[in-house]
């Protein structure tokens, strides 16, 4: 009686099976990476829309409550420049008083009034690489031996910024400007009736993105001395 012969793979074939596994594999792993790399891309540009949007509502908000004052003491501060209250907007920078400061800490010596900045500076990071960020200022003491200009503490509104722009509304001329300055005797007392602020940022590939708003602001005639 013969004994059945049993069949095995040859090395061939196994060679061949272990080569279409490992093929599937890396197939796998690939489509696992970047699906992995797509949803960090997503995430990571939906966090950038969130903090564009957030720092964009600040904006609006503290611009939206900006005023100039003549209640200050005029022989302390006897130049109309160095008035502790003025609104100073130029077309990529805009210093400004406002009433929209938000004490943190119970018992501080602080009011609802402060002085603000918003501007586009290089990052003093090394790591960063000459990153641009959306950077700004508040000093809330108005009357203080400091400057409008000087002073205070500055906290970065948004990473990897090309550059801002702001516009101002003149209600005259029925026409925005790029530079409204209250320290100029005409303009001593009123304040543009809106502002347009402009975030201009990269998208992943490069290509420059504005993001614009516009404020009004309430309080657009000087605060009078009683």
């Amino acid at each position: 009686m013969r004994t059945p012969r049993r069949h095995g793979f040859t090395l061939m074939e196994v060679m061949v099976a272990v080569a279409i596994t490992a093929l599937m594999g890396t197939l796998t792993l690939n489509a696992f990476t970047t699906a992995i790399k797509a949803r960090e891309m997503v995430e990571a540009e939906a966090e950038r829309h969130r903090m564009v949007r957030a720092s964009m509502a600040r904006m609006v908000r503290e611009v939206g409550a900006a005023f100039v004052s003549d209640r200050y003491d005029s022989r302390r501060f006897r130049d109309q420049a160095e008035r502790p209250t003025n609104f100073v907007g130029e077309k990529e920078k805009l210093s400004f008083t406002s009433l929209a400061h938000q004490r943190l800490y119970a018992d501080a010596k602080e009011s609802d009034q402060v002085v603000l900045e918003y501007a586009v500076e290089t990052s003093p990071d090394t790591a960063a690489r000459g990153r641009k960020d959306m950077v700004r200022r508040a000093n809330p003491n108005l009357f203080g031996e400091e400057r409008m200009d000087r002073g205070g503490t500055k906290d970065i509104l948004v990473e990897g910024v090309k550059r801002v722009e702001f516009a101002y509304w003149d209600s005259d001329k029925k026409e925005w400007d790029d530079e409204w300055d209250t320290r100029r005797l005409e303009r001593k007392s009123i304040l543009p009736t809106r502002v347009k602020i402009t975030l201009v940022l990269p998208d992943e590939a490069g290509k420059a993105i504005p993001y614009t708003t516009q404020t009004r602001i309430i309080l657009n005639t000087e605060m009078p001395r009683f």
